[in-house]
């Protein structure tokens, strides 16, 4: 088949595919996500959705309001799907505003795990790309951190405690969404309790939620939210603000000492008998990151190849590792093809892809060809 033939099947493929997510079969319903899904993750949809995505996503919130588990699942995905192709802008804010109220609600209503991480995931990402100020930006973090750390209320009974794959899911999320927040802090203060919630979770028997924990935290040591100036309000002798700065101020210094210990423990857990070995290795290296950062100011780097011989995607924080790895995992397969050809993550990590020198012979026709079939396809 020629180059010419796939372009123009895939694109009345992915057409024919809007009707059936409308059907009344879940099972139905649920073949179609998946090939749009997979859509979404194999190719850059930004011209064929652009005018479509508010029908798209009228259905796919119908699908996490009323769907299968299953169905969820595929749904939320395809909401941040949606939002990543689309990039930055007033159709990604819109996806941001009609979805961000369902999500929440699942995670107000603690269900299981199978839904709450999908929709910890879809929130992260649909508020990193559409939100538009720093309240909305605040409205997510804190629907997430209520997951993290539940408390109790006058209308609440006995606190629930999220299971570790949720726990470690919700903080992860947070940890990718607090990347945008920058140096910006309310103030110093209103960060000494996550921060000590966080510092406990390295102590957690679960692996994955002591990484998660431990990405927080270095990532609130690189945006300076433990570093407090004990002076900056008057000098502790003359009371008022300044005797309470100082509490602050040594009470992070503690903080830090503790975190520091604990990350120099877990970059040194022994594998001996008996003992969990799952991401063992992984879990020594992120500490032994941590710890060189902490001690050192020592970030981390690393690369990836995109294509040809220059374009390759460097990372030089904890902000923008913390970014890379989350959107790897979210766009799974179709992370390569978006980082080389999606305007949004080209600029959030500042990659100018040089196409002409990229692409292969074989693209390069199917190209000349998909700009054919398009000018045909609306005659």
């Amino acid at each position: 088949m020629s180059s010419w033939s796939l372009i123009i099947v895939f694109d009345n493929y992915a057409v024919l595919m809007l009707p059936y997510v409308f059907s009344f079969r879940g099972s139905t319903r649920e073949a179609a996500l998946v090939k749009l899904v997979d859509a979404f993750e194999s190719f850059m949809l930004h011209g064929l959705v652009e005018n479509r995505y508010a029908t798209l996503l009228s259905q796919f919130n119908n699908s996490v309001k009323k769907g299968s588990t299953k169905e969820f699942f595929l749904a939320s995905h395809a909401i941040g799907l949606l939002a990543i192709t689309l990039g930055a802008g007033n159709s990604s804010h819109e996806i941001m505003e009609e979805s961000h109220p369902q999500l929440c609600r699942v995670l107000q209503a603690w269900s299981d795990a199978s839904k709450m991480i999908p929709a910890l995931d879809c929130l992260a990402v649909i508020t990193f790309v559409g939100a538009t100020d720093l309240a909305e930006t605040e409205s997510s973090l804190k629907a997430m951190w209520d997951v993290i750390h539940p408390k109790s209320g006058s209308n609440v009974g006995t606190v629930r405690k999220p299971r570790p794959p949720v726990l470690a899911a919700a903080v992860s999320a947070w940890t990718f969404l607090l990347t945008t927040v920058g140096s910006w802090r309310i103030n110093t203060d209103s960060w000494k309790e996550p921060i000590a919630f966080l510092s406990t979770l390295l102590e957690a028997d679960d692996r994955a939620v002591r990484m998660a924990a431990g990405e927080a935290l270095v990532l609130c040591f690189e945006l300076n939210l433990l570093d407090v100036s004990s002076c900056e309000d008057g000098d502790v002798n003359t009371g008022g603000t300044g005797g309470s700065k100082n509490k602050l101020f040594l009470d992070m210094q503690a903080l830090k000492a503790k975190i520091s210990g604990l990350a120099s423990n877990l970059s040194a857990e022994a594998g001996g008998k008996g003992a969990d070995k799952k991401n063992l290795t992984d879990q020594r290296d992120l500490f032994q990151r941590i710890l060189d950062f902490v001690k050192y100011g020592d970030c981390p780097e690393e690369s990836i190849k995109i294509a040809g011989k220059r374009d390759v995607l460097r990372v030089s924080s904890w902000s923008e590792l913390i970014q890379l790895n989350f959107l790897k995992r979210f766009l799974g397969k179709g992370f390569l093809k978006h980082v080389q050809e999606n305007g949004l993550l080209q600029d959030i990590f500042d990659i100018k892809v040089d196409k002409t020198e990229t692409l292969s012979s074989t693209d390069k026709v199917r190209n000349q060809c998909h700009r054919c079939c398009k000018l045909q396809w609306w005659l």
